[in-house]
């Protein structure tokens, strides 16, 4: 049997590994490449072997890092079955549609700048001064239908005449809507067949909600082999969902190969139980400032854990009781997810809000934006609030019309809470805007361009760690340690190079047998 590794080897995002037992090519994830814009969509853009010769599709958790490319996979050949929790099942049927519409929304817009560009130079003459405010208006009437709404069509033929190379989006609608016809929900502890001679079991991983360790058994000229596949390993007592799991059952304990996250393998989190005495300081720092509040948060996880803990520092008083914004539809729309799964819950949410009937991601401050009027309307609120908008690393979405309108202001504070991949957005904010902190705040602020325009980052930048759904180190050793699997190699994964490195060579110390492949590496399992 043979593993190899196609995706997040030695960086983040990108998750994707096959298994080839002689008679299956059974894969892992096929999740989407995030970072520069040029070349995370050379990556998503090339499959690294004919989707036709895949078997079958096991689905870690439903995050478009692993999940993202799903899409190009069934649109290209791809004839079996996605296999996955009842819940990421769940979450994906309108996680896919939505990384669909960002995708058509972003090019559409690029496509806008560049046609409307075209027409201003065009109409103003080479040299010339730049279009009057009344032919942009022109030019932007043409453009679009009504005040928010491009006009694609029209945006689409001019390129056409004017020979322009338009952007396509990575996959549509309609294609992310058919990739959900090939999913397959299977509940944690059931074994099912992914193959001839092969079988995955789910036990729960404690990221997000869904998320599971995969348990690969497989046998081949009477030999048997498993691999685990770990996914992401979330935290141990974190609120809302279950721990990671550690007692696997007797038929699945032997391994002998573990591809096992490494994101934060030389870091440490907050502790826990720091996460709402870290939030409540930050939310009355900012309310004392007449500020709004901007958190950048994953619409699956991050928000619902946000709101849990906003909605227990509102019953205890600990906090002005300022409105709250979920401004994001695909966030709306997983928060009802996980109101349809409480069977997922750790006894703490059952205790503290379901036995007393109460919504845990419910409360009378709470709003959900869901037109494109409300949002734009929102950008302009002039009170201090709370807004929770995806994407998370801040490279698409609604979460930047909301950076470059509240970025500028020092009253304002902008909330990392979540893991940045290099060369996001995200990742920029989060390291300049704590260093121009660390300055003491003197000389001119950062300068941040999104959207093809550049805005100074005067807003304050903090970060709270404990939110990650991410193991730490200790965390993850706990995984491996304390688990009662038996482990006989370990293969790094889902990791900046510097992290996986640091992680392999704490194993290493422990008497681990442990490899960081390269990209299209693999490695043969024999007895």
């Amino acid at each position: 049997m043979r593993v190899t590794f196609y995706g997040a080897v030695r960086e983040v995002t990108g998750s994707m590994h096959m298994i080839a037992t002689g008679k299956d090519n059974i894969l892992l994830d096929c999740g989407m490449y995030q970072g520069r814009r040029k070349d995370a969509d050379r990556k998503n853009r090339i499959m690294p072997f004919d989707p036709a010769i895949i078997t079958n599709l096991i689905l870690s958790h439903a995050h478009i890092d692993h999940s993202g490319r799903l899409p190009l996979l069934t649109r290209d050949g791809f004839a079996g079955r996605i296999i996955t929790t009842r819940a990421t099942q769940d979450a994906c049927c309108y996680m896919l549609p939505d990384s669909a519409h960002i995708q058509e929304s972003d090019a559409a817009y690029l496509n806008y700048k560049v046609v409307r560009n075209i027409l201003s130079k065009i109409k103003s003459g080479r040299g010339r001064p730049k279009s009057s405010a009344n032919r942009m208006k022109e030019i932007k009437a043409l453009l679009k239908k009504g005040k928010h709404q491009l006009n694609v069509d029209v945006i689409n033929e001019l390129a056409a005449d004017y020979h322009l190379e338009a952007i396509s989006p990575l996959y549509t609608i309609s294609e992310a809507e058919h990739a959900l016809t090939f999913f397959e929900g299977v509940p944690y502890g059931i074994s099912v067949a992914v193959g001839m001679d092969s079988t995955c079991t789910f036990y729960d991983a404690g990221h997000i909600l869904g998320s599971a360790i995969s348990i690969i058994r497989t046998r081949v000229k009477g030999k048997r082999h498993t691999v685990c596949f770990s996914g992401d390993i979330g935290r141990f007592d974190k609120p809302i969902l279950k721990d990671p799991t550690l007692n696997f059952s007797e038929d699945d304990r032997e391994i002998d190969l573990l591809i096992m996250e490494s994101t934060y393998g030389n870091r440490l989190h907050e502790p826990v139980q720091d996460m709402a005495p870290r939030l409540k300081q930050i939310i009355n720092n900012t309310v004392e400032r007449n500020g709004a509040l901007l958190i950048p948060a994953f619409a699956f996880g991050r928000t619902q854990e946000l709101l849990y803990v906003i909605h227990d520092l509102y019953n205890k008083n600990e906090t002005p009781h300022i409105p709250v914004y979920v401004d994001s539809p695909l966030a709306t729309r997983i928060t009802e997810v996980f109101g349809e799964h409480p069977e997922m819950y750790d006894p703490e949410t059952h205790a503290d809000f379901l036995i007393g009937g109460d919504n845990p991601f419910m409360f009378n401050e709470l709003n959900f934006t869901s037109s494109v009027d409300e949002s734009m309307a929102l950008m302009r609120e002039k009170k201090p609030h709370i807004v929770i908008s995806a994407a998370g690393m801040c490279e698409a979405g609604r979460i930047l019309h909301h950076l470059r309108y509240k970025m500028h202001n020092p009253k304002n504070t902008i909330l990392i809470v979540g893991y940045m991949a290099k060369h996001t957005l995200g990742r920029r904010i989060l390291e300049e805007g704590q260093a121009y902190e660390k300055s003491g705040r003197k000389g001119k602020p950062p300068i941040m361009k999104l959207l093809n325009k550049e805005y100074p980052l005067a807003a304050q930048v903090a970060k709270i760690d404990g939110f990650s759904a991410h193991g730490d180190k200790d965390e993850m050793l706990r995984f491996i340690e304390k688990s009662n699997l038996k482990i006989k190699k370990i293969a790094l994964v889902h990791g900046d190079v510097d992290q996986t490195l640091a992680f392999a060579d704490t194993l290493k110390s422990k008497g681990h047998d442990v490899m960081v492949p390269k990209v299209g590496e693999s490695i043969d399992l024999r007895h």
